[in-house]
């Protein structure tokens, strides 16, 4: 070093005014000069608004008086902020990982599938949609009519295949009629029949506008030989008169009901009613049976699950965020998948590993730092979830589906507490910053 350039570097060291000459980049003035309007910007939507919750969190709920850290006692000592608590802990322990895995298998099905950019639109295309109107789609895909809500319309779809309803829920005798609920559903005559007996079944409890459309007028029931015949109808009059028990002019046969003859506790023969009600069991043999009418006639219809009742309301919910970002995941993952050297997943190959060990044992681990980013990314969000919860949760059971941004969202401006208001959003932010620290510490170890 000459002795010329000895104080040139002093005055740099010292900041002189030879501070800034021989480095690379605008001086640090520039760089501030240009920053400001960001840092302006960080403070008025970002700092203020955090400052000044914390500074009404200590005020009452007029913001007339001080009250130190009274609604942050009075915060846990409330039932609903527990309950929201509870429900933002089952939200965090289930939702990210949900969606995670759902990203994971989408963006690795998009690798193996002709039409994957189709298949890419389709399941990105809900986060197109605002959360409110997500909100909306989902309260009525939970409807319980299964005329209108889509959910219980599958599974009762489903169910109807499976075991169909009964052609007359609701029918049955009345007081005094030669009928008896039998085992396992359904009712039998009381009194036994032999082959050459003709019996009268009469039923009550059928609405007119749900009789079948074919049917007809009953009439009076006759025995063949070797035969049990009777009739089954419904044992009401229009406009009154009539006998009970007895088939009057006017009333109506009940047609497709299944009659069996029973022996010793087992259906021996069976038949369908025809559009006048009759019906008659043949090829029986010498003795007394047990005429009974199949509790398959009487099963009411199954109406579906009651998604938007207290007990799965919050499970209804997470599934339609799983709807919402399930597209988020599968794009970032897919992203990172599309990274893996393929050598990797060959030469595994190579060695005889199944697609299955190629999976959990070179993608998923090579894959683990985005799926990580994706889990905690999910967790901030799920912390602050208030849209889904507002809307798809009816006012009934909106208790039960509480969580603490929306607790937070009542109490501030339900009931117009914004001192308690501000200490749960405090409270919120406190759970938030851990997940923001850990995710921008990653950040950082990833880009040295």
């Amino acid at each position: 070093m000459t002795a010329e350039e000895a104080p040139a570097r002093e005055d740099e060291q010292a900041g002189g005014p030879g501070a800034g000459r021989g480095r690379l980049g605008p001086p640090p003035w520039l760089a501030l000069f240009f920053l400001l309007p960001a840092l302006l910007f960080l403070g008025v939507y970002v700092v203020y608004p955090i400052l000044f919750s914390v500074y009404r969190s200590l005020w009452d709920a007029a913001g007339a008086e001080f009250v130190g850290l009274d609604n942050y006692v009075r915060m846990f000592t409330r039932a609903d902020t527990f309950t929201a608590l509870r429900n933002n802990v089952i939200w965090i322990a289930v939702a990210p990982a949900v969606v995670t895995a759902a990203g994971l298998i989408f963006a690795v099905l998009t690798e193996r599938i002709r039409w994957a950019t189709a298949f890419r639109i389709v399941v990105f295309m809900p986060m197109a949609i605002s959360f409110l109107a997500s909100g909306v789609i989902f309260r009525i895909v939970y409807e319980q009519d299964p005329d209108r809500g889509l959910a219980n319309a599958a599974i009762t779809t489903v169910q109807d295949t499976i075991a169909p309803t009964g052609a007359y829920p609701g029918a049955g005798p009345r007081d005094g009629a030669p009928l008896e609920e039998a085992p396992g559903g359904g009712y039998r005559l009381a009194d036994p029949v032999a082959p050459g007996d003709a019996v009268a079944l009469p039923l009550v409890g059928v609405s007119a506008d749900n009789l079948p459309a074919d049917a007809q007028d009953a009439v009076e029931p006759r025995a063949g030989r070797g035969e049990v015949a009777g009739t089954v109808w419904m044992d009401f009059t229009r406009g009154g008169g009539g006998r009970e028990g007895a088939v009057d002019p006017g009333e109506t046969g009940l047609p497709a009901l299944r009659v069996e003859a029973v022996r010793d506790g087992d259906a021996v023969a069976a038949t369908a009613t025809g559009a006048d009600g009759t019906f008659a069991l043949t090829g029986l043999e010498d003795g007394r049976y047990t005429l009974r009418l199949s509790g398959s006639n009487f099963s009411d219809p199954y109406n579906g699950v009651t998604w938007l009742g207290p007990t799965l309301i919050t499970p209804a919910i997470i599934a339609a965020y799983l709807w919402v970002w399930a597209g988020f995941a599968m794009v970032l993952i897919a992203a990172g998948l599309s990274a893996i050297p393929r050598e990797s997943l060959e030469a595994a190959r190579v060695d005889g590993a199944t697609e299955w060990q190629v999976f959990r044992r070179v993608t998923v681990p090579l894959l683990s730092p985005v799926l990580m980013v994706v889990f905690v990314t999910l967790m901030i969000y799920v912390l602050k979830i208030f849209d889904l919860v507002f809307v798809i949760a009816p006012g009934s059971v909106r208790a039960d589906a509480n969580v603490l941004a929306l607790e937070m969202w009542q109490v501030s401006f339900g009931a117009s507490d914004q001192g308690l208001g501000s200490a749960l959003a405090v409270f919120l932010l406190i759970l938030v910053v851990p997940a923001m620290v850990f995710q921008i510490r990653r950040f950082r170890r990833e880009e040295r």
